[in-house]
């Protein structure tokens, strides 16, 4: 490595650094303004944060493959985003606005009873270790075989353990305030990025390239849709944009990581300006991602990945970063793929923790504040919340040193597992805002079932070597649900939900 690309990575944690403890001053000292920013704000902030905390690295680092590999299909993804954050502001978001809740799982609270709310808090937190664990995996990985490939060769664990002690450090620190203003700032420096990448291989793109380019496909947002491939396809139309759709309302009306942003904002309107101008900026990144992975194949005349020495999607970024880009720039793009990895950390911490407090009630946080008067320490305000977000921390360094990464693309395998709770959550999410008829054991047991089934179908899926594409794992999921609750209040005890 050029000693500009570390010169470069260093000033840029030294002013992150800077900026984090100016913005943890500010923290609060309440439980409630070290989870929820004191609900106020500003929307564009929020916005940036959001598109930092569902992009991560997974999307820094895979997208380019996926666009060399498959051409300009996320796009069509975007498209069902867009749709799906629509229907969120218009029918979420203001049932989310009438109290000052913390957490999404709050409302099923208020409607079926404090075991539904654990129950779907629950869910989250599993979901949320295991695609965590294989993002922070993902966003190691790169930076070990970075730097290794500029000659400084790191280990896996020391590059998890400095990914992880830098974000617990500010995420501790400075809560939700901290966290949104930090995705902030590392969103514009991969954006950024993103955008030197383009312009920097678009020099070097003829128009003749772009011709083969679209001969060969490179240039379709969706694919053909068959009789045969609907289903498992997640790129053709109908999965793009239907079943991105669900997939959106899913992300960002009904789980944490995300609401707890929208839950941040000083109004409903900023709330929905944030949500929609998300939209809007991850439509930009992964074009300008997919764009960048279709230029690198025109560059390499179409050689597929093993031609390039490569055996999976996700190292064609990061072999572009260390061979082709100018000293300094290199470090530049280091710094965001670091940078993307902290985002999303930092976020699902401070939800996880946040969770963890808001929807279990009192006793975790009496165990805490005992344990801590065990060991001879005063409990203070923001004793529970900074031990959770550590507790948490320790868990996923764990999760992310157990997994291994297959030949499979780091971002689909994270929507995929996402979907295992996404379906039987906004299952749940609609019974409550549409369906008042169904009592609260008819949705807690849709729920539990819709969770089993879906299981079913992921691991036997795998194992028969059958998948189903990942956009259409959250319809099937409430399809689950919806039929499980159905069975049990027309054939079992009769109960009612909540007013």
């Amino acid at each position: 490595m050029k000693p500009l690309d570390l010169t470069v990575i260093l000033i840029y944690f030294i002013a992150l650094s800077f900026l984090i403890w100016r913005v943890s001053r500010r923290a609060g000292r309440s439980f409630d303004d070290f989870l929820s920013g004191h609900h106020d704000l500003p929307w564009w902030a929020l916005c940036l944060s959001l598109v930092a905390t569902e992009t991560s690295t997974l999307t820094f680092i895979s997208i380019p493959g996926v666009g060399y590999t498959q051409g300009l299909v996320f796009l069509g993804i975007a498209a069902g985003y867009c749709v799906g954050r629509g229907a969120v502001a218009l029918w979420f978001l203001p049932r989310y606005r009438e109290g000052a809740l913390t957490s999404a799982y709050t409302l099923l609270g208020q409607r079926y009873g404090a075991s539904m709310q654990r129950l779907a808090s629950g869910a989250f937190l599993l979901t949320r270790f295991l695609a965590e664990s294989i993002r922070l995996l993902a966003g190691a990985l790169p930076v070990v075989w970075l730097f290794t490939h500029a000659g400084l060769p790191v280990g896996r664990w020391t590059v998890l353990g400095a990914i992880l002690a830098f974000t617990l450090l500010y995420t501790m620190l400075g809560g939700l305030r901290a966290v949104v203003w930090s995705d902030a700032i590392q969103l514009g420096l991969y954006g950024f990025g993103a955008v030197f990448c383009v312009v920097f291989v678009g020099h070097t793109v003829t128009m003749a390239g772009w011709h083969e380019a679209w001969q060969a496909g490179r240039l379709q947002v969706f694919h053909p849709m068959t009789a045969t491939n609907w289903w498992h396809d997640p790129f053709t139309l109908a999965s793009a944009v239907i079943g991105g759709a669900v997939l959106s309302v899913a992300s960002h009306g009904t789980d944490q990581l995300m609401v707890q942003r929208l839950l941040a904002a000083r109004s409903l309107l900023e709330a929905r300006l944030a949500l929609i101008g998300s939209a809007i900026v991850v439509a930009l990144l992964f074009g300008l991602l997919s764009v960048l992975g279709v230029q690198l194949w025109i560059r390499e005349a179409g050689k597929n990945l093993a031609g390039l020495g490569l055996n999976s999607p996700d190292a064609l970024f990061p072999h572009f970063i260390v061979n082709a880009l100018p000293a300094g720039i290199s470090g530049l793009l280091i710094a965001g793929v670091l940078s993307a990895t902290m985002g999303s950390l930092s976020s699902t911490l401070n939800a996880m923790a946040g969770a963890s407090l808001t929807d279990f009630g009192p006793a975790p946080q009496r165990l805490i504040e005992r344990a801590m008067r065990a060991l001879g320490y005063q409990p203070r305000a923001l004793s529970a919340p900074r031990l959770m977000t550590l507790f948490w921390g320790v868990v996923l360094l764990t999760g992310a040193a157990l997994f291994t990464m297959g030949t499979k693309s780091a971002v689909i395998l994270g929507l995929t597992i996402a979907g295992w709770s996404y379906g039987p959550t906004l299952g749940a999410f609609l019974c409550a805002l549409f369906l008042p008829g169904l009592g609260g054991r008819a949705v807690r047991t849709g729920f539990v079932v819709s969770l089993a089934a879906m299981a079913l179908v992921l691991i036997g899926g795998q194992m028969a070597g059958v998948s189903i594409a990942f956009p259409w794992l959250v319809p099937l999921g409430i399809l689950f649900h919806l039929g499980a609750a159905g069975l049990v209040k027309a054939f079992g005890p009769k109960s009612r939900a909540r007013p």
